[in-house]
């Protein structure tokens, strides 16, 4: 593997460790494993954890299969309500919903953050680090909650979450507000999800930190998808989607599928274009915005531009992100691998708060990617239509998705099948779904009387970890400026080293 934005060569354990490469850069795989159609098709029959074990033996090749065995079957062996794990939905003859959402915290980032802890400390234990390995995140809502969970006391860890005072919705805050355990923190930023962000970046880029911490007997990593331990798992469930609908009969082995995934970070879509050059036939990857929509312009115009661009909160919150991290990786791609380029537009971006890709890489990225974006009168009728339609819930999330995959189809006449990433439970997201369905005055109603009138309303089961939520006293209250998050996270140790004692 390497930098985006530099030469130095590392092993996969040693990137997951890391987190973020010296430079500041993202780690991106130097060659890309090559599956054939047979070993796809040999995928069929397979269970989730045979399919990963597959997929990630060709991705990971400084682990040994007892490893990867076993680090799998502790990520999905327990813990997720559908053995299926990333169960395929059939919508209509030409649309499928690949549901994420089955894991502990209801969301897809479960997926991924299952697997690290596991992935993590095996990339300690093969590096020689002996400190305790410090996680953190910066949260637009989900992969909080899941790196909380995934991390949860697992010996030589501890996990500190930032998420926007006031950009999660209150089930998302509930869940990590809550989260018991001896080695967790969560501190709410003023600000929105990419103060957050770029704070926990500027903290990784501190050797003053990184001193203090290693004084501390602590070394800092990401959970976050900067994190390639964090991305490689999702490939998989791409792999998995489409090895179903060969099973089903719904497609023919080589047959191209198209992906839509509603997007704001940037990791989940590209864990889609890593499996395409991996070999799986994928058409066009479908990237579906909410009001946010830097990256359909983008895609559109090759101007990546957030120096006038107001910031919007949504319905769909873990989609409200202007800075979408994980496109850097994309950008190395499309650069021709080239490091210089690939820092240049991001210092371009970090300076002047814009860059702009010239014609060829452009013609590179529309090659690949469609786009569209979906308002909230848009994905709410979305929510409704589906509902109607096909009996079928969606959260605000997914609804973005589906009502951008709608146009896109609508204006391409693209007739191969589609696959809808369907990234959250309707339940995190109660008023916004209830409201769409039942077209009640949400806002003078709790959230948690919202999902069980959600409940009533179309017969689907309220999940329990939400029904417990109301009653769950709260352990984290920390607030912090967005310009103190270093302080705040030494604060929050001395706390935490005074319970103790």
């Amino acid at each position: 593997m390497r930098s985006t934005r530099g030469n130095e060569r590392v092993q996969p354990s040693q990137a997951i460790l890391r987190g973020l490469a010296p430079d500041g850069g993202l780690y991106v795989p130097e060659t890309f494993p090559e599956f054939s159609m047979e070993t796809i098709m040999d995928l069929e029959e397979a269970s989730y954890e045979e399919r990963a074990l597959k997929i990630l033996s060709g991705f990971l090749p400084d682990f040994t299969v007892n490893e990867l065995k076993e680090a799998i079957h502790g990520a999905y062996g327990t813990g997720f309500d559908d053995a299926r794990i990333a169960p395929l939905v059939k919508l209509d003859e030409r649309t499928y919903s690949l549901e994420l959402w089955h894991g502990p915290t209801l969301a897809f980032k479960d997926m991924a953050l299952q697997l690290l802890p596991h992935l993590l400390t095996l990339s300690a234990g093969k590096n020689g680090e002996k400190r305790e390995i410090f996680i953190l995140v910066a949260t637009s809502g989900d992969t909080g909650k899941a790196a909380l969970e995934g991390f949860l006391d697992v010996p030589g860890t501890r996990c500190a979450v930032f998420y926007p005072k006031d950009g999660v919705s209150k089930a998302q805050r509930l869940q990590m507000v809550t989260t018991g355990g001896r080695n967790t923190h969560v501190i709410a930023v003023e600000g929105n999800f990419d103060d957050a962000q770029s704070g926990v970046k500027r903290i990784f880029g501190s050797s003053e930190f990184a001193r203090t911490m290693d004084e501390q007997g602590r070394v800092l990593s990401s959970a976050n998808s900067i994190n390639f331990g964090r991305l490689v798992p999702q490939i998989v469930y791409y792999f998995s989607a489409y090895a179903d609908l060969i099973r089903d009969g719904q497609i023919r082995p080589g047959e191209e599928v198209n992906f839509c995934v509603p997007t704001g970070n940037f990791g989940d879509i590209l864990a889609a274009d890593y499996a395409r050059r991996s070999g799986l036939p994928i058409g066009r990857l479908i990237c579906a915005s909410n009001t946010n929509n830097v990256l359909t312009d983008f895609i559109e115009t090759g101007v990546y531009d957030i120096s006038q661009r107001p910031f919007y909160k949504t319905v769909a919150p873990s989609m409200d992100i202007l800075i979408s991290s994980n496109l850097e990786r994309l950008i190395f791609t499309l650069t021709g691998n080239d490091p210089e380029k690939t820092a240049a537009f991001m210092r371009e971006l970090a300076e002047k708060k814009q860059y702009q890709i010239d014609e060829e890489m452009l013609n590179r990225l529309q090659a690949v990617y469609a786009c569209g974006y979906a308002d909230e009168v848009a994905l709410k009728a979305e929510i409704w239509k589906r509902w109607h339609d096909q009996h079928y819930l969606m959260d605000t999330h997914t609804a973005v998705a589906s009502a951008v995959l709608r146009e896109y189809v609508e204006k391409s006449g693209d007739t191969r099948k589609n696959v809808i990433v369907s990234t959250a439970s309707p339940y995190k997201f109660g008023p916004a779904v209830l409201s769409a369905i039942g077209g009640l005055d949400v806002e003078t109603m709790d959230d948690f009387e919202c999902c069980v009138k959600l409940s009533a309303l179309t017969g689907t089961k309220e999940p329990e970890v939400i029904k417990k939520l109301p009653g769950t006293p709260v352990r984290h209250d920390q607030t912090c400026a967005k310009d103190k998050m270093p302080e705040a996270l030494l604060e929050a140790l001395k706390r935490s080293a005074e319970r103790m004692e």
